[in-house]
C-alpha cells in the first residue's frame, strides 16, 4: 500500500511540479515580449529564484524515484543525500512562504495563482510526505548534512555575484530575486543582507537535520 502511494506521489507530483514551471515561465515571458522585449534576462532571472530551483531538483526527484521505486533494494546513499536535499529546500520554501509571504498581493496578470500554489504549498507537502512514506530510504546521518547545505551556500554566492554584475537592462539596476538580498535597497547594506543569509542558513540547517532524523525513523512495513 506504502508503494502504491508513493508512485502516486510520485507521478503526480512531478507532473504538476512540471506543469507549474512551464506555465509560469511561459506568462513570464509572454508578459516581457508584450514589454520591454528582455526575454533572455528574464528567464535567466526566472530560472535564478530558489523557489523555482527547489522545485526543479524536487520534479526531478520524484520523476527518477519513479523508476527506483520498481527495485526493492535500498536506494544509494548519493540518491538519498539528493532526495534529502530536495525535500529540506521545498519544506524551507513551504515554511518561509506559509508563515511570512502568504498575506502578500500578487501581481496581478503576471503571477499565475495556481502555478504558486503548487510551488510552494503543494510541491512541499508531497516532497515531505514522500519522504516519511517511500519505501526505499537509507538512514542518514549528520555528516550528510553538509552535502544538503552547499547548495544553498553556492546559490548565496551565485546569487550577491550576479547582483553585482549584471545590470537589468530594462532598468539599469542591479536585479537580485529577493529585496533582502539586495545590499543597495537594504538598510545597513552587505551587513543586513549577510544577517539574511545566515538566517537562511539556519533554518535550512534546522530543517535539514529534521529531515535526516526522519530518515533513521523506523518504520512499520
Amino acid at each position: 500500500m506504502r508503494r502504491i502511494l508513493a508512485y502516486l506521489l510520485r507521478i503526480g507530483g512531478s507532473l504538476a511540479i512540471a506543469a507549474a514551471v512551464a506555465a509560469q515561465l511561459q506568462l513570464s515571458m509572454q508578459v516581457e515580449k508584450d514589454g520591454k522585449g528582455e526575454v533572455g534576462f528574464v528567464v535567466q532571472n526566472f530560472f535564478s529564484f530558489f523557489t523555482i530551483e527547489s522545485n526543479v531538483l524536487a520534479a526531478i526527484a520524484l520523476f527518477i524515484g519513479i523508476f527506483t521505486l520498481g527495485s526493492r533494494k535500498i536506494d544509494s546513499m548519493a540518491w538519498t543525500v539528493f532526495r534529502a536535499a530536495a525535500t529540506t529546500f521545498m519544506v524551507t520554501t513551504g515554511v518561509v512562504y506559509n508563515l511570512l509571504l502568504r498575506g502578500i498581493e500578487l501581481p496581478q496578470g503576471t503571477t499565475i495563482g495556481w502555478s504558486n500554489e503548487i510551488l510552494h504549498v503543494v510541491a512541499p507537502a508531497v516532497m515531505l510526505l514522500d519522504w516519511i512514506i517511500a519505501p526505499g530510504r537509507r538512514a542518514l546521518h549528520s555528516r550528510a548534512l553538509w552535502g544538503i547545505v552547499a547548495f544553498p551556500i553556492l546559490w548565496a554566492g551565485y546569487t550577491l555575484v550576479r547582483g553585482a554584475l549584471i545590470s537589468d537592462p530594462r532598468t539599469g539596476t542591479a536585479w537580485y530575486p529577493y529585496p533582502f538580498l539586495n545590499p543597495h535597497t537594504s538598510a545597513n547594506g552587505y551587513f543586513s543582507v549577510g544577517f539574511y543569509v545566515l538566517l537562511i542558513g539556519v533554518l535550512i540547517g534546522s530543517v535539514g537535520a529534521a529531515v535526516l532524523w526522519l530518515s533513521r525513523v523506523r518504520r512499520r512495513a
